[in-house]
């Protein structure tokens, strides 16, 4: 029979753990019957009582496991670490604590797992963000899209079904912020995009703000493209170039109209500070990617598991979501 691992990343998701748990069993008790199953709720030191509602189902349904970190650490790392914990199973499903994304949508995925493909991936239709938001997303997606080789399809998220020997790939990646789309995107060929209606969700608001939709606009720009660094460069030539050009235009001017050609001081002003405007733009991409550098270079554990429930004893023995051996890769083997 083969198995499959539900894992959950919660932030301040009290109020759908019950929820969750309650959809999840159902259907794998009508739709997936013949399927065996566990479910890894995820909380990422919530300051709700999250760990509370995550210990109670646990203590209720023995296929359920519980997992909560040290500390918070970031939306990137606690969903990729949640991955991780799937190790065990045929294929992992990560689905978000609050219930966006309906589970009911595991069968379609199960089926297209089951016609070969690798991972299964759930595409957004509507959304619940502002109009400001929505532009913002889609120009994103659209910047993204342009400048990486493997492409980024607009409305996808870590939300899917992932093969066994994709999680085993993914134990591999030693990246402190890692950006699970695009990895995916990067390593995997057969991926299988199922349009998705998302629901409210039982939070009733999103856990990530401006800035840190910017955070994870840049880590997931600077971890999958090289080329906005060489587009710096490429825009600061063009710059020069015709900064000389002006120049000379100007100093031709000066010299056949010497007394009534006037030398531009508002001219020079307003080159400068556009100089300085660029400069300063560009050096703030370049901070973004020497930030990512620094973070790599580290070497810090991606998350560290403060408790476990319902865990085996092997598994309570680790001290974090990264094995200390690297799972044998059978990803290779079987393209």
């Amino acid at each position: 029979m083969k198995k499959i691992s539900v894992v959950v990343p919660c932030y301040n998701d009290s109020n759908s753990i019950e929820d969750m748990h309650q959809r999840l069993t159902a259907i794998f008790a009508k739709d997936l019957p013949h399927y065996d199953y566990e479910i890894i709720f995820v909380d990422d030191y919530s300051p709700d009582n999250t760990w509370d509602k995550i210990k109670s189902v646990c203590a209720a349904d023995s296929k359920v496991k519980g997992a909560r970190n040290m500390r918070n650490f970031g939306f990137f790392r606690n969903v990729f670490s949640c991955v991780l914990l799937g190790k065990n199973a045929d294929a992992t499903f990560l689905i978000y604590g609050d219930t966006q994304d309906p589970p009911e949508v595991l069968p379609d995925f199960v089926k297209h797992w089951e016609d070969g493909y690798r991972a299964v991936m759930g595409q957004r239709k509507n959304s619940y963000n502002s109009f400001f938001i929505k532009i913002l997303r889609r120009i994103y997606y659209k910047l993204l899209s342009w400048l990486t080789k493997s492409g980024e399809v607009e409305g996808i998220s870590a939300f899917g079904l992932y093969d066994k020997n994709i999680v085993n790939v993914l134990h591999q990646i030693q990246d402190p912020q890692p950006y699970l789309p695009g990895i995916v995107s990067e390593y995997v060929k057969d991926i299988k995009i199922v349009p998705v209606t998302q629901e409210e969700g039982g939070r009733g608001f999103s856990n990530i703000n401006f800035w840190g939709r910017y955070d994870a606009a840049m880590v997931a720009i600077t971890s999958n493209t090289k080329m906005l660094l060489r587009l710096t460069t490429f825009f600061g030539a063009v710059i020069g170039f015709f900064c000389m050009i002006f120049a000379a235009v100007v100093l031709v001017q000066k010299l056949l109209f010497w007394d009534a050609f006037d030398a531009g001081t508002p001219s020079i002003i307003i080159g400068i500070f556009f100089l300085g405007a660029v400069q300063l733009f560009f050096l703030g991409i370049i901070g973004e990617y020497v930030l990512t550098i620094n973070n790599r270079s580290m070497h810090r554990p991606l998350v560290i598991i403060d408790e476990k429930i319902n865990f085996a004893k092997e598994e309570n023995k680790e001290e974090n979501t990264k094995e200390k051996e690297e799972p044998k890769n059978e990803y290779d083997q079987n393209n």
